[in-house]
């Protein structure tokens, strides 16, 4: 199957933030891709304030993603947020398209590097996955990624491929973090992974957020054998990948971790 990666840098403005997921996701349908997926934050970058624009799963912003995802007739993956509990929000991410609604609420909350996410955002409990056109896909966001029995968990529940979707946080070291965290998942769940990130502001001519993770850009795919796929830079960009989800049973026949891991 033919899959997009959307690297692109959203705004504090979800009217201007939807019109890139449109224009992105009309790019991908053009390509011939079956899936565009988008980084966390789409709806609203970090930086700005998230509990004056969270909705339910049923309002206008995700209902427009719908519309576009039904329109084109494509899946599309997209980070907003919902309302949670005491006034916080909930990280989510928004899955649509032919046959499919779904949402995850990131599950691991990013209070680490001097930042608080859960602060401001309530953690989801329970891991997702979801089908297009019979391919079994999990998902996760950002500081998930260090987490690996989600990726399992996922793998486990019959996912082939495991999506990550990000605004990775700038600083040392965190570039090769992100590259070697996103590989060493593909290889512990023997499933390919698509990790979705937010380019690097910076990249063009963006003035720097303070300390709220923006991005870094940096998105791939790697292979079930943790090989990377497609790499992309820091700016904006939109990428496609052919994968062959069939393979996923020849690779773990060779590589069982799977079926040979234990319980401590």
């Amino acid at each position: 199957m033919r899959l997009a990666v959307a690297q692109i840098i959203s705004s504090a403005d979800p009217a201007g933030n939807l019109e890139l997921i449109r224009e992105y996701a009309t790019r991908a349908k053009a390509a011939g891709a079956e899936l565009v997926v988008f980084p966390e934050a789409a709806m609203r970058a970090f930086g700005n304030t998230l509990a004056d624009i969270a909705e339910p799963l049923d309002g206008p912003w995700a209902t427009a993603v719908r519309g576009i995802a039904k329109e084109l007739g494509i899946a599309v993956v997209a980070g907003m947020f919902t309302p949670g509990e005491g006034g916080r929000v909930r990280n989510t991410l928004l899955v649509t398209g032919p046959g499919i609604d779904t949402s995850y609420d990131k599950i691991h909350l990013f209070d680490a590097f001097g930042f608080a996410e859960s602060d401001s955002v309530d953690a989801g409990t329970s891991p997702v996955t979801f089908e297009v056109n019979g391919t079994v896909m999990g998902l996760a966001t950002c500081y998930d990624v260090r987490f690996p029995a989600l990726f399992t968990a996922n793998a486990r529940a019959g996912a082939q491929i495991n999506i990550v979707c990000a605004s990775w946080g700038a600083g040392e070291g965190k570039a090769d973090q992100w590259d070697l965290l996103v590989r060493a998942r593909a290889v512990d769940s023997t499933t390919f992974v698509v990790a979705c990130g937010q380019g690097d502001p910076a990249s063009i001519g963006l003035p720097s957020a303070g300390s709220a993770p923006t991005g870094i850009g940096h998105s791939a795919v790697v292979s079930p054998l943790g090989s990377p796929l497609v790499t992309l830079g820091r700016e904006p960009e939109l990428a496609l990948v052919d994968i062959d989800p069939g393979a996923i049973t020849e690779i773990r026949g060779k590589l069982p971790v799977l079926a040979n891991a234990r319980s401590f």
